[in-house]
């Protein structure tokens, strides 16, 4: 049985705005991962969950499904992930989709490979974890070089060692979350939350993590994808 690809989308982007449907590269934003993740043949279905008409008739023209529209309530910015692909799940089930594995792919990383999708599926089942999650190690480390304040407004590292380590790379290694985490659906739903207990990291190339959360990451992520750097 083939896993369900699930790519939320909702229409109140607010550090760039409508930025799930922003002309990029020549086309939406989101209609990258959706022709990516249709083209692979990897899933069964390619599920977008959003709140907004015109990210639904988007999603529909570039081939997705989107077989609900998700509550305004579950659109706000503060509604957590957690939420959303929960409430996706149990729609889906409700009519009719089987699946028992789903990958979550968020449309503001487009380059995300296929084969690290292909790779993550493998670990959950070889593994039996309840997730993995792409990731890639990162050089800002709360360890040696992150700082927030104290109770007292003076800075201080975030994670403390009994010594402080020299160089960054004799620190613990710390991972960045990407845009692909796969589930056990099963697991995910006995738990209800993207933070199961077994999850596994399959690490992925700094490059194909690359987010985009302002107009400066955009303007960046566009220049990658036309001048076709990251493959």
């Amino acid at each position: 049985m083939k896993p369900i690809c699930f790519i939320a989308a909702r229409g109140g982007s607010k550090g760039i705005p409508r930025k799930n449907i922003k002309p990029f590269a020549g086309k939406p934003l989101i209609s990258h991962t959706i022709e990516k993740c249709i083209n692979s043949k990897i899933f069964s279905h390619v599920v977008v969950s959003t709140d907004d008409d015109e990210i639904y008739q988007i999603s529909k023209k570039f081939g997705a499904d989107v077989p609900f529209i998700r509550p305004k309530k579950l659109s706000t910015d503060k509604t957590g992930t957690s939420e959303v692909l929960l409430h996706g799940i149990k729609k889906l089930k409700k009519i009719g989709y089987d699946f028992d594995e789903i990958v979550l792919r968020d449309c503001t990383v487009p380059f995300i490979r296929n084969v690290d999708i292909i790779s993550s599926l493998q670990k959950l089942r070889k593994q039996k974890s309840d997730a993995v999650f792409g990731v890639y190690r990162q050089h800002l480390n709360p360890y040696f070089n992150m700082m927030e304040k104290n109770s007292h407004g003076f800075l201080e590292l975030s994670k403390k060692l009994k010594t402080r380590p020299v160089v960054r790379q004799k620190s613990p290694i710390v991972y960045q979350l990407s845009g692909l985490w796969v589930f056990n659906v099963k697991q995910f739903l006995k738990f209800e939350t993207i933070m199961v207990p077994k999850i596994l990291p399959h690490e992925i190339p700094p490059g194909s993590g690359f987010m985009i959360d302002n107009e400066l990451e955009f303007k960046i992520a566009e220049f990658i994808m036309l001048n076709n750097l990251i493959r």
